[in-house]
């Protein structure tokens, strides 16, 4: 799984690697992410070629915000036309960690300066008051054991968020969680995205806020999907 930021994703999925990776989800799958990624970051376009040169014949997930990237459009059309799957972020993937304390909602418009605030005060997320300060944004030690047994509820403050999607057409329970072989036949961007459970026409930049980090929990089987 290639990742754009070059901490908090790939500590992320080293958390997942470490907590799951055995079989220890709801359904006993067992896994085993290997994260891409490079100093100082990528883009999203970058993100997908290396997961793509990564992963040969393997699945392949790409994770990567919004922030201001201007190459969104292309890079899922590659993804699309590779069958790489994509794990959206909008404004961040920090709008995730928030999921997993709390429920949010409202456009952010690529800010992440809110969705930050929240995080650093929420119930429970004590570990994270210093989060993006001194530009320390790793998950590890107290900030991982936080996150511990609360990703079902990230899932579904995830889920409501496609279905409060402004688009108005826009259903979790339309997502698709089930692995796709590289060998597939392509599919538009627009067919690719709507993978999330977000209509065709719903514009990828638009959907915020809004992450699709909880599909790839539910493909690796951690959790099940009840949208």
């Amino acid at each position: 799984m290639a990742c754009e930021g070059e901490s908090t994703e790939p500590d992320y999925l080293r958390y997942l690697n470490e907590q799951f990776g055995d079989g220890d989800g709801q359904s006993g799958r067992s896994f085993r992410i290997q994260p891409v990624y490079r100093k100082n970051g990528m883009t999203p376009s970058e993100a997908v070629e290396a997961v793509g040169k990564a992963a040969a014949e393997d699945e392949a997930w790409a994770l990567f915000d919004r922030d201001q990237h201007h190459d969104i459009p292309q890079a899922v059309k590659t993804a699309a036309d590779s069958r790489i799957e994509l794990a959206f972020s909008h404004p961040s993937f920090d709008l995730w960690l928030l999921l997993h304390f709390q429920a949010f909602g409202g456009a952010q418009s690529g800010s992440s300066r809110i969705v930050i605030e929240k995080l650093r005060q929420a119930k429970g997320a004590g570990a994270f008051k210093d989060y993006d300060k001194r530009n320390d944004k790793s998950i590890k030690g107290a900030r991982r054991d936080a996150l511990n047994g609360r990703g079902g509820q990230a899932v579904t403050h995830a889920q409501s968020l496609v279905a409060s999607c402004a688009h108005g057409r826009c259903k979790p329970g339309h997502a698709k969680t089930e692995p796709v072989g590289r060998d597939a036949e392509p599919q538009t961007a627009q067919q690719w995205m709507a993978r999330s459970g977000h209509a065709p026409d719903c514009q990828v930049l638009q959907r915020d806020p809004s992450t699709d980090m909880w599909r790839l929990l539910v493909s690796l089987g951690i959790h099940t999907d009840e949208g």
